[in-house]
């Protein structure tokens, strides 16, 4: 935990992990809307230039600028692999909503969350309690009953097979 968090309180990560979740909302519905009428990854070329003046403003206004040749080789490696990611994660999110409901894809989306548990347990060899398997478990069922499409009702059609034909008389 960093010395920030330590001072500010143990549960300052959940307010910052809560903006985080409610800042992605958003963005899953204004990029459904943006995506509308425009190739999917002119709309990723957009958001990472939006992003990176709004990163580089908030590095400059808090003072918080190190040249990356001060970083560590792995530091830098991780960094890298972790823009990779999130770039390919969002050409993937935004190809999605462009052809799917932003109801169906996010849920999907949501999928990151079990697979950062997975990850951090195998990788980072992090410790898991029953809650978060539990919890696992739960995203994981609301993934699976809030991606699934729901079927349009069929037109009623009349059951032929208890109808009885009229005899006619002579």
């Amino acid at each position: 935990m960093g010395d920030e968090a330590r001072q500010a309180g143990s549960y300052l990560w959940f307010w910052f992990a809560l903006g985080s979740a409610g800042f992605a909302a958003l963005t899953n519905i204004f990029a459904k809307v943006g995506v509308e009428n425009v190739p999917s990854n002119m709309a990723t070329w957009i958001r990472v230039i939006v992003i990176f003046a709004v990163t580089s403003a908030l590095v400059y206004a808090r003072g918080e600028w190190t040249s990356p040749t001060a970083m560590s080789n792995k530091t830098l490696l991780f960094l890298v692999l972790s823009g990779i990611a999130t770039g390919l994660s969002w050409l993937c999110f935004f190809r999605a909503l462009q052809l799917g409901d932003a109801a169906l894809v996010a849920p999907v989306d949501k999928l990151s969350v079990i697979l950062v548990m997975l990850f951090a347990w195998v990788f980072l060899k992090e410790t898991l309690g029953w809650q978060q398997w539990l919890g696992g478990v739960l995203i994981l069922a609301g993934v699976l009953i809030l991606a699934k499409p729901q079927q349009k009702p069929e037109a009623q059609k009349p059951d032929v097979s208890t109808e009885v034909p009229e005899l006619k008389k002579s």
